[in-house]
């Protein structure tokens, strides 16, 4: 398993946040409940798919064996993701 986390920090509502991805989204959501990220906080309809994450909750992230990732991996997985994504949702409209 592979969570990656950036070096954002968008500050909104008096916090700072960061972005968490992973190689599946099997991966990202098992991860996120591990360490108790709020599903709320997963954004299905955003350019890719994602957990919005405070600095606190990466460095929670990151105790637990996430990887500090740059843009150039971060876009990587943002773009699996996405992929990943569209393919369940059409999936799911087949049924």
């Amino acid at each position: 398993m592979a969570i990656y986390v950036d070096f954002v920090q968008i500050e909104f509502k008096g916090y700072k946040w960061c972005h968490m991805l992973a190689d599946t989204l099997q991966e990202l959501h098992e991860f996120a409940l591990l360490i108790e990220v709020d599903q709320r906080l997963f954004h299905r309809h955003a350019s890719y798919p994602h957990y919005d994450v405070t600095v606190q909750m990466r460095a929670t992230a990151i105790e637990y064996g996430a990887i500090p990732a740059g843009r150039k991996k971060i876009i990587e997985c943002a773009k699996k993701l996405k992929i990943e994504l569209h393919e369940q949702i059409a999936q799911s409209d087949d049924v």
